[in-house]
């Protein structure tokens, strides 16, 4: 363990000298996930209407296919940190994980239709993204000092916004230039993830090799250092209280008898709003404490479940989207920087993977709970629970998350 330079117990000490820059690999990692989310926005965006309108499918087979494979992503996770942790493959396994993605964009063109094919397709979109997540954000932790991994991260997360708020952007341009051929979106979206794949292979460089230590499994190696059993906890806890983005502007929605359409456009704000703050966050997480920031992002989430219950006007429909964004900013990329240094580079990857997937799953069950609240209780009782929920757990993670960072004992 290590005291701050500025007197706090929880900040990482302050580089000494000059101003660090963002790391070049960090850099290069920002600028693949930033293309590869423009390929997978443009899909994402326009796969409702293709299956729904142009194909038949009723809204809930469509629902159904994307809550099964969604479920599964978490679950892949494991998988490729796992993987990534032998023999420090991180890049390759990253990449194989981009690469499958890309591919299933080829597998949407040549389905032509046939559900099957369709379901295939979006199987191996979603195994990509689970296994590239955990190596991915393994090699943004090994690329720089750990003091400010805050900030690397919050850089990663812009470039990462960025290509998502873009996506949708080019698909409905592609869909304007063809006349609503769906097959060139698909085609554009195939050319682009090859071209994220290709930026990895030429600019992101192999993770330093770890010291030899003892060979555990990645998982196993995490969960016996009772610092990061502490992070893993505290973010399951909030994560289990955490209701769903789509519940939310769901009840913007029924409060102000709003029009559907403009459900599609609110997330767009609060995605804005977190690329604007993401580097500002991070900045912040590294010079005041990753914990303190990570509760305040919670404490963001409470302030929206709670503008909810006071009455409903349209500043609201301004307020709930830019407190999801703070939320996001303060959570994401602070939650892998808080937890990276309590991981051995050689299980960094599993460790982060075993993070993030108890974490999803937790949220699952959350939107789930939720969901099941709603329908026995009403909306109102059931985000008074909410809020009462989240704050107990945010007072609960205060005790549970360590006071001061964690950092991976020395291999031997």
């Amino acid at each position: 363990m290590y005291l701050a330079a500025n007197g706090r117990p929880d900040a990482p000490p302050r580089p000494q000298g000059a101003r660090r820059r963002v790391p070049a690999a960090v850099l290069a990692l920002g600028a693949v996930s930033l293309v590869t989310d423009v390929s997978s926005e443009m899909v994402t965006a326009v796969l409702p209407l293709y299956l729904v309108l142009d194909l038949g499918l009723t809204p809930l087979q469509f629902g159904f296919l994307d809550g099964m494979f969604n479920g599964a992503t978490a679950l892949v996770r494991l998988l490729g940190g796992r993987l990534a942790d032998r023999r420090g493959r991180h890049k390759r396994v990253a990449g194989a994980g981009y690469l499958l993605s890309a591919l299933s964009r080829l597998g949407l063109l040549l389905a032509g239709g046939a559900t099957a094919g369709i379901a295939a397709a979006l199987a191996a979109d979603r195994l990509g993204k689970g296994i590239r997540t955990a190596p991915r954000d393994a090699l943004i932790s090994l690329s720089g000092p750990p003091e400010t991994l805050g900030r690397s991260f919050g850089v990663h997360r812009a470039m990462d916004t960025t290509g998502a708020l873009l996506g949708p952007l080019a698909a409905f341009a592609v869909l304007w230039a063809t006349a609503d051929a769906y097959d060139a979106v698909f085609a554009v979206s195939f050319c682009t993830g090859l071209l994220g794949v290709l930026l990895l292979v030429l600019y992101v460089p192999d993770a330093a090799p770890a010291a030899p230590g003892p060979a555990r499994p990645a998982g196993t190696a995490a969960l016996r250092d009772p610092a990061f059993r502490r992070v893993l906890y505290a973010a399951a806890l909030l994560g289990a209280t955490t209701i769903g983005d789509a519940f939310l502007y769901l009840l913007l929605l029924r409060a102000l008898d709003l029009p559907p359409a403009l459900f599609a456009l609110l997330p767009l704000g609060a995605a804005a709003v977190y690329l604007l703050l993401a580097v500002p966050a991070g900045r912040f997480a590294d010079r005041s404490g990753r914990r303190p920031a990570f509760l305040l992002g919670h404490g963001a989430l409470l302030c929206a479940y709670a503008v909810l219950l006071a009455p409903v006007s349209w500043p609201t429909v301004v307020a709930v989207p830019a407190l999801l964004g703070i939320f996001y900013a303060g959570t994401d990329g602070v939650l892998m920087a808080l937890a990276a240094p309590a991981l051995p580079a050689q299980g960094r990857a599993g460790g982060l993977a075993l993070l993030q997937t108890g974490q999803a799953l937790a949220r699952l069950l959350g939107a789930a709970g939720f969901g099941a609240a709603w329908t026995l209780w009403g909306q109102r009782p059931a985000l008074w629970a909410a809020v009462l929920a989240l704050a107990g757990a945010l007072v609960a993670a205060s005790r549970i998350l360590p006071a001061a960072p964690p950092t991976a004992p020395e291999a031997s």
